[in-house]
């Protein structure tokens, strides 16, 4: 269901996705969110998520439980869907209504291996989490931790709760590198049918 009327109200509640009351996540949220402030909360929680579980997308498990925000803290790894889904679980914990964002990006540096993997440079369904702070919703997106962008050269995205947090559109050398191709829109929770249905057209290979 898509956020068509961004009620904040309709994103605090826990999902099969977002199990934010299941003990890892507590535990996590507990460790990472220390500060005093919701919006300083928020941003402690993004740096956690986008820096202490490393973006793997060689591991994807299109299932409800493989999607749920407590096997991504089992796991410490997780694709961009794994981690804003994270994300969004840990604001809706401390209070800060969140929802999922998704968008079709092209990666014009992307490895060999994930191009030969998935047959394309395209990534489908990109996800980020949209947090509603300070009466705005805003996009975070902490899928690349600041390990993988230093070893590959890619400016990682930062988040101040205030301005939104998306892919940058050139990497360190000035390299094309993140182009958005088509925003899906922002929804509740993770539209795993919709998902699939793509996946499986546009990526044979990962069949």
């Amino acid at each position: 269901m898509k956020l068509n009327s961004l009620d904040p109200l309709l994103c605090l509640a826990p999902t099969a996705h977002l199990n934010f009351d299941h003990p890892l996540v507590k535990t996590f949220v507990e460790k990472h969110a220390q500060e005093q402030s919701l919006l300083d909360k928020s941003i402690a929680l993004y740096y956690a998520v986008r820096d202490r579980i490393s973006y793997n997308p060689h591991h994807i498990d299109l299932s409800i439980h493989g999607l749920s925000a407590s096997v991504v803290v089992d796991k410490r790894r997780g694709w961009c869907v794994n981690k804003a889904v994270l994300l969004a679980a840990c604001c809706r914990a401390i209070g800060v209504p969140a929802g999922l964002g998704f968008a079709d990006v092209k990666n014009h540096i992307t490895t060999e291996k994930l191009r030969r993997s998935m047959g394309s440079d395209v990534f489908y369904w990109h996800s980020y989490a949209v947090l509603y702070l300070n009466g705005n919703w805003i996009k975070a997106t902490p899928a690349f931790n600041q390990r993988l962008c230093r070893k590959f050269g890619i400016v990682a995205a930062d988040f101040d709760g205030v301005n939104d947090s998306i892919f940058m559109p050139f990497n360190a050398a000035g390299d094309k590198h993140m182009e958005y191709l088509n925003y899906r829109g922002e929804f509740y929770d993770v539209p795993l049918a919709d998902i699939i249905t793509t996946f499986n057209e546009e990526y044979p290979r990962l069949s």
